[in-house]
């Protein structure tokens, strides 16, 4: 990250003292409030590695079915995992419980520099999905797109139609977020998803702070790490025996801790899915944190 302004610094700041609280301080996860007023799932499911063989289909498909009986209600794709068939897996999955589940998908960026592009890519999304409206459609990253102006209108149309209920944006900076909001109606933009996990925290010293003041919730991606390192770590593994819970639970209640992140862990695995469900009921303590925060 560059270095910061003043105005960034007392950002950050705030953002810190927010995401630093004892187990009291932290917020009920019945849901994470978005900037209109609805409530999204506090802790999500991805999909960016399934349906590619990494693991048979059923089990793949099991694993999601379980996550949504444990809560874990909210379920990540997008036209580019897979090509399509991360989007097609969960349709399968979704069949006769659309209702129960909140559904983001993404736009890639060289169909998003039209309206009609945009259009055709939601509406073969929503083909794969097997069903008639998103709950959440993001723009996956700016590449690109020049003129936001085309996105937020061509979104803000899909939502009127009824096509998609939010919209937001993937993998953007805060020089990317203030040019949005420069835009007409960029402000309705509900959620920005980044990485963000333990052992890579760059967006706490600005773009956390700039959505927290702007009551826009954060989407974490990988959560529990880009490789297997994160969970093998001692203090993380202390402070889950502490609580009996598995290392996964630990570092999604830590993003989870202040109410204004979603991590969306990915997992095959039913049993996986299981441990990181745990997140849900737990609290982490001021020492806790502390911990972490010395460890990592």
């Amino acid at each position: 990250m560059a270095s910061l302004t003043r105005r960034q610094f007392c950002l950050a700041g705030a953002a810190i003292s927010l995401l630093g609280g004892r187990a009291m301080a932290q917020p009920e996860r019945s849901g994470v409030p978005l900037p209109d007023g609805s409530k999204a799932p506090a802790l999500g499911q991805g999909s960016w590695h399934l349906a590619q063989g990494r693991h048979p289909a059923e089990e793949e498909e099991n694993a999601l079915r379980t996550g949504i009986a444990l809560g874990m209600t909210l379920l990540d794709t997008a036209e580019m995992y897979g090509n399509g068939s991360a989007e097609r897996l969960i349709g399968r999955v979704i069949a006769g419980q659309r209702d129960k589940v909140f559904l983001v998908s993404k736009v890639l960026p060289y169909h998003a520099t039209t309206a009609d592009g945009i259009r055709q890519a939601c509406q073969a999304s929503l083909a794969r999905l097997g069903t008639h409206y998103l709950d959440l459609y993001l723009l996956h990253w700016r590449g690109g797109v020049s003129d936001l102006g085309v996105v937020v209108n061509t979104f803000e149309s899909l939502r009127s139609e009824g096509r998609i209920r939010h919209w937001g944006v993937s993998n953007f900076d805060v020089g990317d977020m203030e040019d949005l909001f420069r835009v007409p109606g960029g402000n309705a933009c509900a959620t920005n998803q980044v990485l963000y996990n333990l052992t890579q925290k760059g967006i706490e010293g600005d773009l956390l702070p700039w959505c927290v003041q702007h009551k826009m919730p954060i989407m974490a991606y990988s959560p529990l790490g880009m490789t297997g390192g994160l969970l093998g770590n001692t203090t993380l593994r202390q402070v889950a025996a502490r609580h009996q819970v598995g290392p996964a639970a630990v570092a999604l209640a830590w993003t989870m801790r202040s109410g204004h992140v979603i991590p969306i862990p990915e997992s095959g695995s039913p049993d996986h899915v299981k441990e990181n469900a745990l997140a849900l009921s737990l609290r982490l303590t001021e020492q806790d944190v502390n911990e972490l925060a010395q460890a990592f």
